[in-house]
């Protein structure tokens, strides 16, 4: 099974959906994070102030603080390598790289150069 892994910035808490204004960015991600889950897909989220050690652990996640510092994360990995940096991945994404089908995958409109991710199926 593929894992997808996602090593985020300092966030309050595990999912950074808390306090008084939580970014809706987090509030999407975190939604997309159980719709992938439910479809069978496989999803961790490292935390750098609550789960410092996972990114000094982690080779590539090392190499990439070390280039572009905490500025560049969230640091998206999918077999280990690096596919996408400085913004949550869109749930069309998550759907792709876990190779979960498209069942609701597209739900968003959000055109990017015509359409929903790469596969131009918004509906």
């Amino acid at each position: 099974m593929i894992t997808i892994q996602i090593f985020e910035g300092a966030l309050c808490c595990s999912s950074g959906v808390c306090g008084v204004n939580p970014d809706e960015q987090l509030i999407t991600f975190a939604a997309d994070v159980e719709w992938l889950k439910q479809m069978g897909g496989k999803i961790e989220r490292f935390n750098l102030a609550q789960q410092p050690m996972a990114f000094a652990q982690n080779k590539t996640v090392k190499k990439f603080l070390e280039e572009s510092g905490q500025e560049g994360l969230p640091l998206t990995l999918v077999k280990g390598e690096i596919v996408l940096t400085g913004t949550y991945p869109e749930r069309c994404d998550l759907a792709r790289w876990a190779d979960v089908g498209n069942q609701g995958a597209f739900i968003k409109v959000k055109p990017i150069d015509g359409g929903c991710c790469s596969g131009g199926k918004c509906k």
